[in-house]
């Protein structure tokens, strides 16, 4: 299989047959049951999209410019990080971030790998050393996600949709490529259910549910659902 597509044949997935689990809140939206957004939907998710990033980048960018200062004076290296992610159907793509780790974070992964938190493949750490201290409190704020505005504009990302995996489609269960076939989101339904602290395989149950409910009524509550998690810092690695 290569890197850029995961084949799917038409057929639901034994999670997306059972009907995943989902958190009280969402359950309380009463959002119809459905699976994949109709075009009128999709067209004005974009729509949407692209006016909302066109207008937080007059303030989006001096923050983020200020922030690279702050991360270029606290460690040597470029302010701004650059991953390739998986996004929708299996495509890899470019996704920026401010810098939160030291240069050399992917090497000091293999030597910490001993005190992952998470089950394979994620990799978490509390109170990683591989952290900055000015990137302690951008993800503590969520500011390093910013620059990701960028891949919103560019088509990559939606302003909501499941978080893009660092890790490749090859190293997906079948039934966790479900969660591709929806655009990459800046912020998602697992994001305000948990953030960081819940498994993979959660996510993935919850990125399904999102695709099955997808709505702007539900969007909408996951936004302001988010701004409440950024203000807590509840979640943040």
């Amino acid at each position: 299989m290569s890197s850029s597509t995961v084949p799917w044949n038409g057929e639901l997935s034994p999670v997306e047959r059972t009907y995943p689990r989902e958190p009280a809140w969402y359950e309380r939206t009463q959002v119809r049951a459905t699976f994949g957004p109709s075009p009128s939907y999709a067209r004005l998710k974009r729509v949407l999209d692209v006016c909302t990033a066109l207008f937080a980048m007059p303030f989006v960018v001096p923050i983020v410019m200020l922030a690279a200062i702050a991360v270029r004076v606290d460690s040597p290296g470029a302010p701004i990080f650059s991953q390739y992610r998986t996004g929708r159907n299996g495509r890899r793509f470019k996704m920026y971030k401010l810098r939160t780790m030291f240069v050399n974070a992917e090497e000091l992964k293999e030597i910490y790998q001993h005190l992952n938190e998470l089950q394979w493949p994620d990799f978490k750490i509390s109170r990683d050393p591989r952290v900055t201290r000015v990137g302690r409190w951008l993800r503590k704020t969520s500011i390093d996600e910013l620059p990701q505005f960028y891949n919103v504009l560019m088509g990559d990302m939606s302003l909501i949709g499941p978080r893009p995996t660092s890790f490749s489609p090859e190293r997906y269960r079948l039934w966790h490529t479900a969660r591709l076939r929806g655009k990459p989101g800046l912020t998602g339904l697992w994001q305000v259910s948990g953030r960081n602290e819940l498994e993979f395989d959660d996510r993935v149950r919850l990125d399904v549910a999102y695709l099955h409910h997808e709505s702007l009524a539900l969007d909408f509550a996951i936004v302001l659902r988010t701004f409440r998690a950024v203000v807590s810092g509840r979640g943040a690695n």
